[in-house]
Order: C-alpha cells, then structure tokens, then sequence
C-alpha cells in the first residue's frame, strides 16, 4: 500500500506530484529545488540553494516520521558540474554522523524556475 506525503513546512509541488510517496518501509521523496517555503524565493549562492533543498527534504522526511539517517540514496542535478565541490560541503554537514547515502550526481540543461540544484532520496526505515 502506499500512500503520498506532504509537509507545509516545504514549498509546494509546482506540478502533478506529491512531495513524496511511502511504500512500505521506504519513503520516495521528489526531487526539491531551493525555493523557501516562506518567502516562495530562491537564495542566489549554490551552497545557500544546497541548504535550503536539504532543509525541505528534511521537513519531508520529518513529516513522514523519518530522518536524515534514514536516507539511503540521493539524486544531485546540477545545472553547472562547478558547483560540485559548493555542494559537496553542504552536504557533507547535512549528513555529519550518518552513513552517507548512495548517490549519483549528474549535471542537466536546466531546472524548474532556473534553479542551480535539485535532489530527490530514497529513505527506509530501520536502515
């Protein structure tokens, strides 16, 4: 059985998908740009944009009573492949103490509303 996930504290979809999908043990989560829920605008610097995408994975994954721990695989697009190293430190701190997550980083044309990054995860409980 599944069943969709959204959290108010993440901006919402821009098209026809839920913020994420819960399918037994695991948790799908969509891919999030850095649009902060609040202000519904982008930070400019690529390491602010990493930390606000990872802020609404985490408001997605709280939602759905899982954490960052529980993360076992992220997809990075970038829309330029030198903000690899900008992202890889926010990251790093994002997931401090937890066994990093399986991921694939890959650079793209472009991003919805422009947006220089987008992840989407995979998380299961009990991981």
């Amino acid at each position: 059985m599944k069943r969709g996930v959204t959290s108010s504290m993440a901006p919402g979809a821009i098209g026809p998908y839920s913020h994420a999908v819960l399918c037994g043990e695991f948790l799908f989560v969509s891919g999030q740009i850095p649009v902060n829920a609040e202000t519904g605008r982008m930070p400019d610097s690529i390491a602010e944009q990493a930390g606000v995408v990872l802020g609404n994975i985490e408001f997605i994954l709280n939602e759905a009573g899982f954490s960052r721990a529980d993360v076992v695989k992220t997809t990075i697009f970038l829309a330029d492949l030198a903000d690899f190293e900008a992202v890889n430190a926010v990251y790093a701190d994002f997931f401090a103490g937890c066994v990093f997550p399986a991921r694939s980083t890959v650079q793209v044309t472009r991003l919805p509303r422009d947006a220089r990054i987008e992840i989407e995860a995979v998380a299961c409980k009990g991981s």
